[in-house]
């Protein structure tokens, strides 16, 4: 049995790369990727009470992954969470909510996990997870659900039985059936605002139930658009961070607007392309008074299995503002967080 217990400890010592505690689910990361013990991507930050919690969908290998195309190179069959109270120490909370949660997600067609791109937001003393899933009929193609709990590692439940935004609700733009992904909700004083799309930005106003719209969809103009948008607020300033068309794949860019429904005006770009991936995707956050930029690249190699368009790993480094209140050019480093 301590034989046992000691060689399960030196596993998960290699596997994260940090040092472990007393606790088997906490530990600490010295540097870029975050997490590495399991492929993650597309970080969505939270910040409740004194703790930061890091969502991530979990990027999971399959055999014949590599050649695979058409979307099916993405296998996510659950999101996960992980917390911390210093950016240093971080508890792994495991998979929090999962497709099957939604009973009007489709989890047999696809044949890969469809656990798109997601955020969670904290509304009186509420948490809801909004989503990206792969819907069934009558629901079709990809479509944005929301999950709601008491706390913020679950366990989340499907709020209203079906999909908040689906493919019938919107134009088939540049992406079709695959428009409605990736979104992201900013709560701002009564208001609650959301947006999302792949090859179209979306934004919509929420009830204070949020769980249903306020008014009718609109579509932002912003160079550059691909998927994945982020809405922030700093100094009375709205910020709209998005995966952009960078030299080798994706980058970041943003858009600032005095108004959340207003002239969003481009800045440019924020960090370039990520190593050895594809995609790219936002999360930013002020915690604990400073400002941080989560990302993906796919650079992690777990047993032998390398990163890839597919097998993504979460990374973070810090964020600063100009005077202005423009954003300094982020690099993606190795050191991460000291």
């Amino acid at each position: 049995m301590k034989l046992t217990s000691i060689c399960a400890c030196l596993l998960l010592f290699t596997a994260c790369n940090s040092t472990t505690t007393e606790n088997a689910n906490t530990f600490v990361c010295t540097g870029n990727p975050l997490i590495h013990n399991k492929f993650t991507a597309d970080p969505a930050p939270m910040v409740s009470g004194d703790r930061l919690y890091l969502y991530v969908g979990h990027d999971e290998y399959y055999a014949g992954q590599d050649s695979a195309g058409g979307g099916k190179e993405f296998n996510i069959t659950e999101w996960l969470c992980y917390s911390t109270a210093d950016m240093h120490t971080w508890t792994d909370h495991g998979a929090v909510l999962r497709p099957g949660d939604f009973a009007w997600a489709d989890t047999v067609t696809p044949k890969v996990g469809t656990a798109w791109a997601a955020q969670t937001v904290e509304k009186d003393g509420k948490f809801y997870y909004f989503v990206t899933c792969q819907g069934k009929q009558p629901y079709s193609g990809y479509a944005i659900g929301v999950a709601v709990s008491d706390s913020p590692t679950g366990p989340f439940k499907d709020a209203i039985g079906k999909p908040l935004i689906c493919d019938t609700m919107t134009v088939n733009g540049p992406r079709g059936w695959w428009n409605d992904i990736d979104p992201t909700v900013l709560i701002d004083g009564d208001e609650q605002w959301l947006c999302w799309g792949n090859g179209t930005c979306f934004l919509a106003k929420l009830k204070p139930n949020m769980t249903e719209l306020a008014d009718s969809i609109r579509t932002l103009n912003v160079p550059k658009y691909i998927e994945g948008p982020w809405l922030s607020k700093y100094n009375d300033k709205y910020y709209l961070t998005y995966a952009s068309i960078g030299e080798r794949g994706e980058a970041i860019d943003y858009a600032i607007a005095d108004k959340i429904d207003g002239e969003w005006k481009p800045q440019g770009q924020i960090t370039g392309s990520a190593e050895n991936s594809f995609t790219i995707h936002p999360g930013i956050i002020e915690f604990n008074d400073k400002w941080y930029l989560f990302y993906h690249n796919a650079t992690l190699e777990i047993d032998g299995i390398k990163g890839a368009i597919g097998r993504r790993s979460v990374c973070v480094d810090e964020l600063k503002y100009n005077e202005d209140g423009t954003i300094q050019f982020v690099t993606q480093t190795k050191e991460g967080i000291k």
